[in-house]
């Protein structure tokens, strides 16, 4: 297990925010049993196989690392979240995956390392999208999925961000128009998109022929929702 404490880049208002709530974020937000039931019953959507590297991306205290761990069994977990107090509590946790602090835009997560990379309630954190989307790209092997999902529908989500507010009150799920434009920046096919009682999931491939992402700005990794 390896637990980076490298200080970010740079600073985002976000990261404390999140870091105030790791201590309780097992127990006051959604029951982490309940999370991993829902997802469960959307498994097929994440197609993960045995023996896949898969990178989650905003793993937050690892309520569902452990999941994803037995998935890919006897593949790897790697995740990643931009709050240290976050990283603390996963790795603390003894989940048989890989944790480190890091910053989904300016760190580097891997070359061309991963089969998958999910984004579980985290997108709408990442505060530059479009360079994030770029260095995911980076980290996947040609070929790789990239997973972005949500447990509920595109403006339930953003509803809710704008409710909360401070420094999560901008953070919201983009449009249709602006996934499609940055996914095909980076080098992602275009994506299936599902947005629907069931919630939200984004679903692409890199493109066999795209080149390594060029890197953004700073950018945190991304918090789960608040719920």
């Amino acid at each position: 297990m390896n637990e980076s404490e490298a200080a970010p880049p740079c600073h985002d208002t976000r990261i404390d925010f999140f870091d105030r709530l790791a201590h309780q974020w097992d127990h006051s937000e959604q029951d982490p049993a309940e999370t991993i039931r829902q997802v469960e019953r959307r498994a097929e959507l994440l197609d993960l196989r045995p023996g896949e590297q898969l990178l989650e991306v905003g793993c937050g205290t690892g309520q569902l690392t452990g999941w994803l761990a037995e998935r890919v069994h006897p593949g790897r977990v790697t995740a990643v979240d931009f709050s240290p107090e976050m990283i603390r509590k996963a790795a603390a946790k003894g989940i048989g995956a890989d944790f480190r602090r890091a910053d989904a835009c300016n760190d580097d997560l891997g070359n061309a390392e991963y089969d998958a990379v999910l984004c579980f309630h985290s997108f709408p954190h990442f505060r530059d999208k479009a360079a994030a989307l770029r260095n995911l790209a980076r980290s996947l092997k040609p070929g790789g999925r990239l997973i972005v999902m949500h447990l509920n529908r595109r403006d339930e989500i953003n509803e809710y961000h704008r409710g909360v507010g401070g420094a999560v009150g901008g953070d919201l799920l983009p449009d249709n128009q602006h996934f499609r434009q940055w996914l095909a920046e980076a080098g992602f096919a275009p994506p299936e998109i599902r947005d629907d009682e069931n919630g939200f999931c984004l679903r692409t491939r890199l493109s066999l022929s795209a080149t390594a992402g060029v890197k953004g700005q700073c950018l945190p990794t991304p918090k789960r929702e608040v719920r």
